[in-house]
């Protein structure tokens, strides 16, 4: 580990610093937000996003998603009115910083850590814990989720309650994108490492205790970068993409993940009873985000239909790629358990990506999928979006809603309450303004999602691009 003067590193010549999604380093209380048409009497709860957010500017480099401290962005709703919140996610990192008035910790490329002199034993020579890319709730816990760390627990002012490892069960963690069972109310998590077992999966009950430790997937003898997941009824599905860490080149100052078409990606199944894994493999392709799978049929051998978003290849933090344009689109997978093989095809060919689903369907049948998007009208940055596309898989028809000079994020589905179809309900994200900063709260209707926004609170200061989401009813549910 480096904890050398830091590398000549220019943080405003970074684009992902820059613009939309420049960080904000003030916490806000808005007791009344200025709303545009009408919010939605039936909407009692809090919307809730995280995001890469620097408290200072960073020192030796930055890499976009992965990089840079958490920040909540809370707007909560209650008879057709809102108010909004934002906090840092205290780690201990943070907090020393602030102590320091300067960042102590470069940027993942970088391998900077402090020593003791400046943030005492404890954490000299130590990476910083980044809770920044997804918030959920689960077993009365609110957890800002780390790429593959332990969550942070949040109060509910957004208060940072501290470290969570639940009961010690689950020391090393978690990645962002667990899924919870709408049927059982388990969630089911995995993790990744740089040492041995290098992927585990985890079962945490519905009451938030651990029920199934981390368990080895079998087959992984490597280290390898594995983003989210998806669930069915039978099935944890994993899909590892030929993104292996290479440490030794990172120390030498190159590219901590490497990109090798040439292996393949794998898919595996491993069964939720315990069962073996049962893989299946095909050509090289990278997915961030998956949107929702489910067993199409009866029986432990019936096929896997997995929904996700499909990559060429990986762009982040592998080093210079071939040259060639990198593609992508909505795709499908299904999978052969028996034959351990896939087949995948396209559903939508548009640049998209942060797709969801209403939660209630996680690992059943869905119908309505919403993405963010881009009309290709003016150049954006790598995740940054113009547009929310709406497809129906069921009949091939796509929706958009073109926001103009509003940069959107992830639509995070909120659905009517006494109703079960994800037809009926509300799709919400931030949105900030590419001309003036300004930035929104946007309520679209489920039923006529094209027709744009019945409802936008301003938020009177700018809320810079994140990632991911969810929408906690008050009712707990």
């Amino acid at each position: 580990m480096d904890t050398r003067t830091p590398p000549r590193f220019d943080p405003t010549r970074v684009p992902h610093l820059l613009g939309s999604f420049a960080p904000v380093t003030e916490e806000v209380d808005v007791a009344e937000l200025e709303v545009t048409g009408e919010i939605p009497a039936a909407l009692d709860g809090l919307y809730l996003r995280n995001g890469p957010n620097p408290r200072f500017t960073p020192i030796g480099s930055y890499l976009y998603p992965i990089d840079g401290d958490g920040m909540l962005h809370g707007v909560w709703l209650s008879e057709g009115r809102a108010r909004y919140r934002n906090r840092f996610v205290r780690t201990p990192a943070l907090e020393a910083e602030e102590r320091a008035g300067r960042a102590l910790w470069g940027g993942l490329e970088s391998m900077i850590v402090p020593d003791a002199q400046q943030v005492g034993p404890e954490l000299a020579g130590t990476f910083r814990d980044l809770p920044d890319i997804n918030v959920v709730r689960h077993g009365n816990r609110v957890l800002a989720l780390a790429e593959s760390a332990c969550p942070y627990r949040v109060g509910g002012g957004l208060e940072t309650l501290g470290r969570e490892d639940f009961g010690g069960a689950l020391p090393a963690g978690i990645t962002a994108h667990p899924k919870i069972d709408p049927v059982t109310g388990e969630m089911v998590v995995f993790c990744y490492a740089l040492e041995p077992p290098y992927l585990t999966w985890s079962v945490i009950g519905r009451d938030g205790g651990v029920t199934r430790g981390p368990t080895p997937v079998d087959g992984v003898d490597e280290p390898m970068m594995v983003h989210d997941m998806a669930l069915t009824g039978r099935y944890a599905v994993l899909v590892l993409a030929p993104a292996f860490f290479d440490l030794p080149a990172a120390m030498a100052g190159g590219s901590f993940l490497a990109w090798r078409p040439e292996r393949g990606t794998r898919l595996v199944l491993i069964p939720r009873d315990g069962g073996p894994p049962r893989w299946a493999h095909d050509e090289a392709f990278w997915l961030w985000h998956t949107v929702n799978a489910y067993d199409d049929g009866p029986g432990e051998d019936a096929p896997v239909v997995l929904d996700f978003v499909q990559w060429s290849r990986l762009t982040v933090g592998a080093g210079p790629g071939t040259g060639e344009p990198v593609t992508g689109g909505l795709a499908r997978a299904r999978i052969d358990p028996v034959a351990g093989s896939m087949t995948r095809a396209l559903l939508d060919e548009a640049r998209v990506e942060f797709p969801r689903i209403d939660d209630r369907l996680i690992g059943r049948r869905h119908r309505h999928v919403a993405l963010a998007t881009s009309t290709g009208r003016t150049e954006l940055l790598p995740g940054e979006y113009d547009a929310v596309r709406f497809h129906d898989v069921r009949t091939g028809a796509a929706q958009v809603w073109d926001a103009g000079d509003l940069s959107v994020g992830e639509p995070v589905f909120a659905p009517e309450p006494g109703t079960d179809s994800d037809g009926r309900g509300y799709w919400l994200t931030f949105a900030t303004d590419r001309t003036d900063g300004a930035s929104w709260f946007l309520v679209v209707p489920a039923e006529d999602p094209g027709s744009g926004p019945v409802a936008r609170a301003r938020i009177p200061v700018r809320v810079p691009l994140g990632l991911h989401g969810s929408w906690l009813p008050a009712d707990g549910t």
